[in-house]
């Protein structure tokens, strides 16, 4: 995680408005026929290597399996409020006009109960490109009858992460543990796997034959795979490079990437950063857009474009090193917000910054769409919890058609 700070010397700030496509996307590639119209391949380009309301809903769990709570335990204590420095963290959103060229919003849910029924009015209304749920799977074929052409991705809770042992029997042995749910669970396009690993170089050769294995495995029952599942902030581009092997088992099994990009104490922080031993670039950044490195200095160069969703993204204030106040979700995050002027009042504010990510993602033709963590949070998640502004998510997808 990157310790330095980059202050701007001004606040500017370009609010979203609303898109009116005039293109269609075009699906390109025959063994992704049947994923949403956002994704759209572009040519290969060789690039050098350089409150919560009322009437909550149960949940809708339909597999007889019992569900356990979500396994992304944070792994460090809320930063505290920073010594302040001579030069102060300014949030900067740039400007990113939109043009007719973009398309639909990419922006859906990430789920850990579907506990409101503003959850499913989202998908109703909204027709996102994708949502994700953890555990509580079973609402997912309503949301495939709600919104046919929405992609959606399921993830079961596991304790145990160990890189050890032979990878391929673990990954035989993890399908297998699994396998009920999978076939319980048919509205569900995309399997993930493990849950924010975090492989080092030291594990990452490991992890690549786990997933390469478990693709295989899972293609056997009829099933794609979501790989990779890593957590913001990581892996390292020397680390990726070791993954590649699974990127090529993916995309030849019809399965997709999936990464987690956070900031905080907004969404644009350290974008613009460069990554070890690499110059910076004004369209990437080390947390949000890190999936671009990935992409232009890999996965472009030797044709292995596959596509990608991004199953968790937006404020997460357990990153290390960062400057703001103290905090977890967005809704601690608020006040900042207002004062740094991204909004005039909270939840707008992480709207606003929404949509600067939606409008970057929509660039790029890959990727499928991103989902937004969460709703139906509780306990640890309920400072992340999205159910008190989902009307407002809701209009601002609708805005952008």
């Amino acid at each position: 995680m990157p310790t330095s700070v980059q202050p701007a010397a001004a606040i500017t700030f370009a609010a979203v408005p609303a898109i009116s496509p005039t293109i269609s996307s075009v699906i390109v590639e025959s063994d992704h026929a049947d994923v949403p119209p956002t994704y759209t391949v572009a040519p290969t380009q060789q690039v050098p290597r350089s409150d919560v309301g009322n009437n909550r809903l149960q949940p809708t769990l339909t597999p007889s399996a019992t569900p356990t709570l979500p396994s992304r335990t944070p792994t460090a204590t809320a930063t505290p409020t920073p010594t302040a420095t001579a030069t102060r963290y300014v949030s900067v959103i740039p400007d990113l006009p939109p043009t007719n060229e973009l398309g639909p919003s990419k922006l859906g849910l990430h789920v850990v109960r579907n506990n409101d029924p503003d959850i499913m009015e989202f998908v109703r209304r909204a027709q996102p490109a994708v949502m994700k749920s953890v555990d509580d799977l079973g609402f997912l074929a309503e949301v495939k009858e709600a919104s046919p052409r929405t992609l959606t991705v399921g993830r079961i809770s596991i304790e145990n992460q160990d890189f050890g042992g032979d990878p391929e029997e673990a990954a035989r042995r993890f399908v297998a543990q699994n396998l009920e749910v999978y076939r319980l669970n048919p509205a569900v396009d995309y399997w993930e796997g493990w849950n924010e690993p975090d492989p080092n170089l030291e594990n990452m050769i490991w992890y690549s034959r786990f997933e390469q294995e478990r693709v295989r495995q899972m293609a056997q029952y009829g099933f794609r795979s979501a790989i990779g599942g890593f957590a913001t902030g990581v892996p390292e581009l020397d680390e990726f490079e070791l993954f590649l092997p699974a990127v090529q088992v993916a995309k030849e099994n019809g399965g997709i990437l999936s990464l987690h990009e956070y900031g905080a104490p907004d969404m644009l922080y350290l974008y613009g950063d460069p990554l070890p031993g690499y110059p910076a670039y004004p369209d990437r950044g080390s947390l949000t857009f890190r999936y671009r490195w990935y992409y232009r200095e890999f996965l472009e160069p030797a044709g292995m474009v596959i596509p990608l969703v991004i199953t968790e993204a937006g404020i997460d204030g357990i990153i290390g090193n960062r400057p703001g106040p103290g905090g977890l979700g967005w809704q601690d995050f608020q006040s900042y917000w207002v004062k740094q002027g991204l909004g005039e009042d909270g939840p707008q504010a992480f709207i606003n910054q929404l949509a600067w990510y939606d409008v970057g993602v929509r660039q790029d033709g890959y990727v499928i769409g991103f989902t937004i963590f969460t709703a139906g949070g509780f306990g640890y998640w309920e400072k992340y919890d999205i159910n008190p502004i989902l009307p407002e998510l809701t209009n601002y997808v609708i805005s952008q058609r």
